[in-house]
């Protein structure tokens, strides 16, 4: 059974009253930080809301490696959950583990928003002592993200265009990867899934923003066709 206040939460969304989720969801379900992402291609997903700059690390993180409890609950339509980050072996998520370690996060809790066979996009949860969900608290989260499934699925009444007023500019927030993809497929005479893979891996190994790089081949500061120069720092590009 739903809580009051997440009974609360859900009518002010589907009555669409503000740009998708208020903040207070978070203390609702006794978490730090919540993202929601949306899948544009394949088991690509883009990062639609978040309510701070944890979880939108965490999510760049995943997005920039292929790999973690968000990608997982995607592949499988099933929950990904840990409720102790310490304990998560290097071998489940090699790159991830590593890289979020300066992330203040104990626990992590990852619901596909899934109907039947269709899996839209990811809701993620993360707290930053470990431990499990209460039981209401879970309740809330499964309530949340069910409507925010339906919400995606044109079940709802809230605009799609309500989520990317919370943007910046409007914009889905790597609207300058997917401009980097399509450049780099054009350069790199590559398929587009291929491109992606490429940006990637020059963030990862030159342990960098996947946004910042995909900013640096846009504005043409960055080549990956031989992995290119390396881009000019912001002081050098102000000159």
């Amino acid at each position: 059974m739903l809580s009051p206040e997440m009974t609360q939460i859900l009518g002010a969304l589907h009555a669409g009253t503000g740009s998708g989720l208020d903040v207070g969801c978070v203390s609702v379900l006794g978490m730090d930080h919540l993202v929601v992402s949306l899948v544009v291609e394949g088991r690509v997903t883009e990062q639609l809301w978040s309510s701070g700059s944890v979880g939108a690390s965490f999510e760049d993180l995943q997005f920039t490696l292929g790999q973690g409890p968000g990608l997982d609950a995607l592949r499988t339509s099933q929950a990904a959950v840990e409720h102790d980050v310490a304990t998560v072996g290097a071998a489940r998520w090699p790159a991830l583990v590593e890289a979020m370690a300066h992330l203040p996060i104990g626990a992590m809790f990852c619901l596909p928003l899934a109907l039947g066979g269709i899996t839209v996009g990811v809701l993620t949860a993360l707290r930053a002592s470990p431990g499990p969900m209460s039981g209401q608290e879970m309740d809330d989260a499964l309530g949340l993200a069910s409507a925010l499934t339906l919400q995606f699925l044109g079940g709802a009444g809230t605009r799609f265009e309500s989520w990317l007023d919370a943007q910046p500019d409007g914009e889905l927030h790597r609207a300058v990867v997917h401009q980097a993809t399509g450049m780099l497929s054009v350069q790199l005479a590559l398929p587009l899934g291929e491109a992606l893979l490429r940006l990637r891996a020059y963030a990862y190994s030159h342990d960098r923003s996947i946004i910042e790089a995909a900013e640096d081949v846009v504005s043409r500061r960055l080549r990956l066709d031989d992995d290119g120069p390396e881009p000019e720092s912001p002081k050098e590009t102000k000159g």
